[in-house]
């Protein structure tokens, strides 16, 4: 086997071409060359290579050459058999056919020929005894030529009847021993017109064909062995090898399919099994190309996806973080050089995908990704770094020295024409942020940090404006950071109280609510214990967290248990609470307020809850739902700061609320701003023809009362009757105040 089989070469693994190299990134390039160039080892020695040393051990300890062994075994026993069967009858008959002549040669020479009488018999009785007792005969019965006379009879009874049988080879045999034969002698066997039947001594013959048969079966056997023994080489030298031979190599290319590193093949491929082994491999073969073409084509996916943008095709903020270390890099390396960094944000680019849909807002995408590709130059690097954020990245020289100048000239081709999509044309404007690298940070993380920390400064300040990055930023996020953490400490150790403001009927000019206003009061290490952190500093950073949700619900379960106390000390006042939009949006606040009612056995109606306008136009439907499932419970309904945000009339009669609230800043200025006067006026009586209440905050002057006493406004609040007071002090003013509104005239 081994001189006829050329030695086991490893295939080399496939090397990428140059055309596929080039479609692969740069470090997956470099990476493949320091494989490449790296020298394969050969493969280790296997079952294959001890197979093919030592193949008919291996043959024999295969299940399948046993099973085509035992297989082959048992036919060719299975035919001896067969053929044993057939001969052991025939070995049987000359046996007897042996014995037979043994007999007649012991009878012939005791047959008087001088006895003329023919019923004489033929044999004396002294022949006769002599004749059984030294030859196998053990008895005989003489009979005439004609059989109709019993001549004599010697020895052993002869049970056989001449007469009766036509076949004197074996006229009798006894079937239990096998040790008595009986056979008959014709005229023409003695030549002698007599009829002799014998009774022979048989004993021999079982032993004879029990020996037979073991040496017919030994021969078998080794017949078997040995035809078996020849077949399995031939069978194992033509098939079995080979099968082998194929199953390693599958077997190595099923552990390793990319790389099978299989054996060439020994086997002619113009016969049946080599030709089934070079497909095979062929086959091999073609399925590790395609498993690498595969995982090549993947890998180039996965990247492009991991790293690209998949609508505008542009580098993700993955690509572009990686891009900016890399920038980085070299820039400790090499050359001090310094990099702008700007990130813009298209404003208002929520409206456009919730009233046109996604698909105008992805095309605009694409159009704007497409429009600062075209504008950058190309060593500067474009990215979409989130939904409608884009980051650039460029390094700065002779010709371009700042990162403001890059910035302005984004600005202007967002704002150059307007985007045209499916014929209708969008005017875009955006917020940015700039930062320089490394001027304003020598991480290059922190300074895109920066620049976003620019670019929500410029949103704050009414975006579509370009904004550098100032530690002052920083300093102020630092701060909002400071100031949530302090909030979540003050709610877990009970630091937020709740002051109220008295509201008044200024018709009669009785209590008739109050509003409850939340009050930060922070321990520190000052004279006074502590000191007062004012709403307009927490209220927004707890709004923008999230915060105000668990806020809310502790005013509202607060200012509940106040009004039911209220309402148990005989007053028949009412408590206003402010729900911020997070409250509205965020959490099951009808759910809520109904299970705080319950709780504290308020009368629904004793509870008022004043949303902005501003909060309703986020989600129309959905605000309408809230304020009717609140309005089924018996709440009452205001609408806070009305005139300020951008409601319509036409939603506005569809909401179920009760009342609306004037904001301060007309009522402040009404006596000296006409056009303030005008719009308290025209809310006044809008809220009258739509069968409303009307509500003025920030009544601080006698005249601001006799504005609103004039044009006939229901109720008031404000610094004029009372400042937010605790809890003390507004029940002290409750009890003091005896509904003389001039009173507070002194």
């Amino acid at each position: 086997m081994s001189a006829k089989h050329p030695p086991a070469k490893a295939e080399a693994p496939r090397r990428r071409s140059t055309d596929d190299e080039r479609r692969l990134p740069v470090e997956r390039r470099r990476q493949n060359r320091r494989k490449v160039s790296q020298p394969v080892p050969p493969p280790p020695k296997s079952g294959l290579s001890r197979m093919m040393s030592g193949a008919p051990a291996q043959i024999w300890k295969s299940r399948i050459s046993w099973r085509i062994t035992l297989a082959v075994f048992l036919t060719i026993m299975a035919v001896q058999a067969g053929i044993l069967s057939i001969t052991l009858k025939n070995y049987e008959y000359q046996r007897l056919q042996e014995l037979r002549e043994v007999g007649l040669t012991s009878i012939l020479p005791l047959i008087d020929d001088q006895i003329t009488d023919l019923l004489q018999s033929p044999i004396s009785v002294t022949g006769a005894k002599n004749l059984l007792s030294a030859t196998k005969v053990r008895g005989i019965a003489v009979y005439s030529a004609d059989l109709k006379n019993l001549l004599a009879a010697h020895g052993e009874q002869v049970v056989t009847n001449p007469a009766a049988i036509n076949h004197d080879l074996a006229a009798y045999r006894d079937s239990e021993s096998g040790a008595i034969y009986e056979t008959i002698y014709r005229p023409n066997n003695l030549r002698r017109p007599y009829v002799i039947a014998a009774r022979l001594d048989a004993g021999n013959i079982r032993p004879l064909i029990v020996e037979h048969i073991q040496q017919t079966v030994l021969i078998m056997l080794l017949m078997s062995a040995f035809v078996t023994t020849v077949l399995m080489i031939a069978l194992g030298h033509w098939l079995l090898e080979p099968i082998l031979f194929m199953r390693e190599n599958l077997m190595r290319a099923s552990h390793n399919p990319e790389d099978p590193r299989i054996t060439d093949s020994p086997y002619d491929p113009g016969d049946e099994i080599g030709g089934a082994i070079h497909i095979a491999h062929r086959l091999i073969q073609q399925n590790a190309d395609n498993i690498r073409r595969i995982r090549e084509t993947a890998q180039d996916q996965i990247h492009q996806l991991a790293y690209y943008d998949t609508l505008t095709k542009l580098p993700n903020r993955t690509k572009f973080l990686e891009i900016i270390g890399e920038n980085a890099a070299a820039n400790e390396s090499g050359e001090a050089r310094r990099f702008a960094m700007i990130t813009l944000d298209l404003d208002h680019f929520k409206d456009i995908n919730d009233s046109m849909g996604h698909n105008i807002g992805d095309a605009i995408l694409r159009a704007v990704g497409k429009r600062l590709r075209a504008a950058m130059p190309d060593a500067a690097t474009v990215a979409r770094s989130g939904e409608d954020e884009f980051a650039i990245t460029m390094a700065l020289d002779n010709d371009v020295r700042e990162s403001r100048d890059i910035a302005q000239k984004v600005a202007d081709v967002i704002r150059s024409e307007p985007f045209k999509v499916f014929n209708e044309n969008f005017q875009v404007r955006a917020s940015i942020g700039v930062a320089t690298f490394p001027d304003d940070g020598a991480d290059p993380d922190q300074v895109l940090k920066n620049a976003d920390i620019a670019l929500n400064r410029a949103k704050e300040e009414g975006r579509d404006r370009v904004k550098e990055y100032s530690e002052d930023f920083d300093r102020a996020v630092q701060q909002r950071f400071q100031t949530l953490r302090d909030l979540r400490d003050a709610l877990e150790h009970n630091q937020l109280t709740l002051y109220y403001q008295p509201q008044l009927e200024l018709s009669t000019g009785k209590i008739i609510g109050a509003e409850a206003l939340l009050r930060w009061w922070k321990p520190d290490q000052s004279k006074a214990g502590g000191h007062f952190i004012p709403p307009v500093d927490f209220i927004p950073i707890a709004e923008q967290s999230g915060l105000i949700v668990p806020i809310g619900e502790m005013v509202i379960r607060v200012a509940c248990a106040t009004a039911a106390q209220w309402a148990k000390d005989g007053h028949d006042f009412r408590v206003a609470v402010n729900v911020s939009g997070a409250q509205f949006y965020q959490s099951d606040l009808v759910a809520y307020v109904s299970k705080i009612l319950r709780e504290t056995g308020l009368p629904p109606q004793k509870l008022e809850l004043e949303v902005t306008e501003s909060v309703f136009m986020d989600d129309v439907s959905h605000a309408i739902q809230t304020l009717q499932n609140l309005h089924s419970l018996g709440v009452e309904l205001a609408i806070d700061d009305f005139g300020t945000g951008y409601s319509s009339l036409s939603y506005l009669r569809q909401f179920p609320i009760d009342r609306l609230k004037i904001d301060q800043s007309f009522i402040r200025n009404a006596l000296n701003n006409p056009d303030d006067a005008a719009i308290a006026r025209t809310i006044v009586a809008l809220g009258h023809s739509l069968n409303l209440k009307v509500i003025a905050e920030g009544v601080e002057t006698k005249e601001h009362e006799a504005f609103l006493m004039t044009h006939g406004c229901d109720e008031v609040q404000g610094y004029r009757y009372s400042r937010p007071v605790p809890l003390a002090d507004f029940n002290k003013f409750a009890t003091t105040y005896n509904g003389d509104i001039t009173a507070f005239d002194k």
